[in-house]
């Protein structure tokens, strides 16, 4: 009876466990059996790892052959596990030498004629399996770029199962290697080039929309855009990711772990330093949004946008049920998927902005156009943007339609890198106020503290927001809100409190625009 060792890397959302991966030949009947809890693609290995030896001059034992994963309660799903499987084998049968591959952690997809074909979430696998001891890792050379971005990893990037075989001393024919064609090798989808940032002096006129946005950046605060169609709330919602600061090192290996599940990480430009934007179509589902998939859940658009922007342009036009799915992730900055396999947890801390026109026809602007919809068509239409969704927005705010002579006069505005500057300070105030916290802006401080921490310096705000809160006008999440946009104010004054005048605008910001 042989016995093979080695290690894989389970993914269960973004956390990552090292799993041992053994591989026992006994005598009876010939068999390929994979224990552990595999799904569907994982126990397809079976027939993918048999071809792959097979095609390295390498004979298939013709006894029974079992693939146990340890731990065998943690769900494992994928093709990654097929390399490791394929040297436990081959370690068990003889065919390389004993304990060569014991220690390394093994990823990646065979084929058929045996390639290494890269696949995806390399990098918190590779951070997995670093994190746990185990810094000795083994990849598709397609996907060596993508490993070698984490600290401590020693990475080996192979291109053939027989490329691996020969290092661990298996004796195999040189035409092997000599029939492998790097051209031929499939790579996963490349991401999108990332494209310069737009630049917020394009937007003409609209100061009061300007000053929203730049107010948003500073706290990180959501908003919503109101308006006829054409006025620039595109414009200004595909800006608001250059006015946010680079994301620090922890930030950026946690956005680009999200991105290399999905599938839309492209390693050649190293970590995702840049805040991402994610911009769904209208259509899109449920699923595509907050995560979905059969067995272990992907991340969705609202993971993608992790540390960055999603932007819903004609946001009513959304179905209800994926503008609901969005309200868990806006209070707690985190997406947990429940399905039949297990449970993934996905970070989702962004930045959300609605785009609504005032009507479906787009065209009651006041100005004496023909619209044609009526007044309970309009009601209808805003109110598919619920109460408690638009009770976690922040920022509310009137786009309007302004007249030819206002934008030929309008002055240039400000360039993206002077806003910028100013969010970055009004960011540096926040931070070093909320030091010693698990928050960095003032739009994901919890309620309770910030109203403690208010009354200890400003009790006189506080009590303005109390008669606010007994008069009807504000709900005890909207006074939280408020109050977090006063202290974003002050921050960009600056000030050290908040001032009435704060407290004012912070009020009027969040009242405007939803209902038109």
């Amino acid at each position: 009876m042989g016995l093979g060792r080695t290690f894989g890397v389970s993914l269960v959302g973004l956390q990552g466990s090292v799993v041992e991966v053994e591989a026992q030949l006994a005598s009876g009947l010939p068999a390929f059996r994979i224990v552990g809890l595999p799904d569907t693609s994982l126990g397809e290995a079976r027939e993918r790892v048999r071809a792959a030896i097979s095609s390295c001059g390498l004979a298939w034992p013709m006894r029974r052959v079992t693939v146990g994963l340890t731990p065998a309660e943690l769900p494992k799903a994928g093709s990654g596990f097929d390399l490791a499987i394929a040297v436990a084998v081959l370690a068990a049968d003889g065919a390389i030498q004993p304990g060569r591959g014991t220690a390394r952690v093994h990823v990646g997809e065979l084929g058929l004629d045996g390639r290494v074909h890269p696949v995806r979430g390399v990098l918190p696998a590779v951070a997995a399996a670093v994190a746990a001891g185990r810094p000795e890792v083994v990849v598709p050379h397609g996907n060596e770029a993508e490993a070698s971005l984490v600290p401590g990893a020693h990475v080996t990037a192979v291109r053939h199962l027989a490329e691996l075989a020969l290092v661990y001393g298996a004796q195999i024919e040189p035409v092997v290697l000599d029939r492998i064609d790097d051209a031929s090798a499939p790579v996963l989808p490349a991401a999108e080039p990332r494209r310069g940032e737009p630049d917020l002096s394009d937007v003409l006129g609209q100061e009061q929309a300007r000053l929203a946005l730049e107010i948003a950046a500073a706290g990180g605060h959501h908003l919503l855009l109101h308006g006829p169609p054409g006025t620039g709330k595109t414009m200004l919602a595909a800006r608001l990711p250059g006015l946010l600061p680079d994301l620090t090192e922890a930030e950026a290996v946690e956005v680009t772990s999200v991105h290399s599940i999905a599938g839309t990480f492209d390693a050649r430009d190293g970590l995702l330093r840049r805040p991402p934007f994610e911009n769904p179509h209208h259509t899109a589902t449920p699923a595509s949004i907050i995560g979905g998939g059969s067995g272990l859940p992907r991340p969705g658009a609202a993971s993608r946008a992790h540390r960055g922007v999603l932007f819903m342009d004609e946001a009513p036009e959304f179905a209800s049920r994926v503008l609901e799915t969005l309200r868990q992730p806006l209070e707690h900055g985190e997406l947990v998927l429940h399905r039949a396999r297990g449970t993934a947890r996905y970070p989702a801390r962004f930045q959300l902005v609605l785009a609504a026109n005032p009507c479906p026809c787009g065209r009651a602007t006041g100005k004496g156009l023909d619209c044609v919809c009526t007044p309970v068509a309009r009601r209808r239409y805003l109110s598919r943007l619920s109460g408690p969704l638009l009770d976690r927005v922040d920022i509310r705010v009137e786009v309007p339609d302004l007249a030819s002579g206002v934008l030929r006069a309008a002055p240039v505005g400000e360039r993206t890198a002077v806003v910028a500057g100013r969010v970055q300070a009004a960011r540096d105030r926040s931070a070093q106020r909320l030091r010693g916290t698990p928050w960095r802006v003032n739009g994901e401080v919890p309620g309770p503290w910030l109203r403690e921490h208010t009354r200890a310096v400003a009790p006189g705000l506080v009590g303005r927001l109390d008669q606010l809160r007994d008069s009807g006008r504000l709900s005890l999440r909207g006074l939280d809100r408020v109050l977090k946009l006063a202290w974003t104010l002050a921050d960009l004054g600056p000030r050290e409190v908040p001032a009435p005048a704060d407290l004012a605008t912070a009020v009027s910001l969040r009242a405007g625009g939803t209902r038109g």
